[in-house]
């Protein structure tokens, strides 16, 4: 994306332009940003603290609240930035800098969600065998795996737009930089760039989801060979999965998947899967976990009990 024409900076124009709703969404985006940090942050820390939460899955979750933190992060800072001090404008160089963190971490992440429903799947279909399939190298390359993966969708997504001329308007009608605001404004027919980016995006998204669905349809049929109790272990383990799958995908679907056009209900969409879902990964996957909580419960007693003893030392 090397400036190859007259445009230097992008005007956003965010959410709204009414000065008093720009100061509750300020509070609101900053409260979730906050929650998002902190929520993703205690379970990496947990998870590499704690002894018992050595197993592959959170190997995982610890990796997906790293893509979560990476991926609100690059679009959560501007949009609260701008909501407060009312500067809507990036430079060029500063939204790719946008498009290459969000792609990357969304990427990866995507891939991630599907390494993790592999995870569970041999959990639940092949538990003998777990230990011996999810060995510590495996999971280690199906990690490093997912990160290659986001760099190529990544690389792909930049590739198509490298070089195309931007003469004006600098007008973007979002709160962030994203394919196809950037495509409306290119002064040239962009109708073959718009197939490729939907072709790279939106199939990833489509393909993705549809393995994802057939994986947790064969975990849901392989239930019926487990007693009760390993049933009902089996669904809780799924469901705060699923749960985060739908909540990602679907919005990400119906805006990727499509030709290059924008639509009203896009930027409410995009706050969903960009700010809100990051912020309730930690809180599905916390909730619905017991050795999770508890795991926290004894990092926070244990800290607590460290600053008694400390304060007590002191004259």
């Amino acid at each position: 994306m090397e400036p190859r024409n007259n445009v230097t900076y992008f005007v956003l124009l965010g959410l709204t332009q009414n000065p008093k709703e720009q100061k509750v969404l300020f509070v609101i985006f900053l409260l979730l940003y906050v929650l998002t940090l902190v929520g993703n942050i205690l379970i990496v820390v947990t998870v590499t603290v704690s002894k018992n939460l050595d197993s592959p899955v959170y190997f995982f979750l610890a990796s997906l609240s790293i893509m979560d933190v990476m991926y609100s992060s690059s679009i959560s800072p501007r949009l609260i930035s701008d909501l407060f001090f009312g500067e809507n404008t990036i430079s060029f160089q500063s939204c790719t800098m946008q498009l290459f963190t969000e792609h990357f971490s969304a990427g990866s992440g995507v891939f991630l969600l599907l390494v993790m429903a592999y995870d569970h799947y041999v959990a639940i279909c092949k538990p003998l065998h777990y230990l011996v399939i999810m060995r510590q190298w495996v999971c280690v390359v199906l990690l490093v795996a997912c990160w290659i993966g986001g760099f190529l969708h990544l690389v792909i997504q930049l590739a198509t737009i490298y070089g195309l001329p931007f003469c004006g308007p600098n007008v973007i009608d979002h709160f962030m930089c994203d394919m196809y605001p950037l495509l409306k404004l290119v002064c040239t027919d962009a109708n073959v760039t718009g197939l490729l980016v939907a072709a790279n995006g939106g199939l990833i998204c489509t393909i993705v989801f549809l393995l994802l669905l057939i994986s947790y349809g064969v975990i849901l049929h392989s239930l019926k060979n487990l007693s009760q109790e390993g049933r009902r272990k089996a669904l809780q383990t799924c469901d705060s999965h699923i749960t985060v799958v739908v909540f990602f995908f679907v919005p990400c679907i119906f805006i990727n998947a499509r030709p290059a056009n924008t639509f009203y209900i896009d930027k409410s969409l995009s706050v969903f899967y960009t700010v809100i879902t990051p912020m309730l990964n930690p809180l599905i996957y916390t909730l619905r976990n017991s050795e999770m909580t508890n795991a926290m419960k004894k990092l926070w007693k244990r800290n607590v009990v460290s600053y008694r003893k400390q304060a007590l030392r002191l004259p």
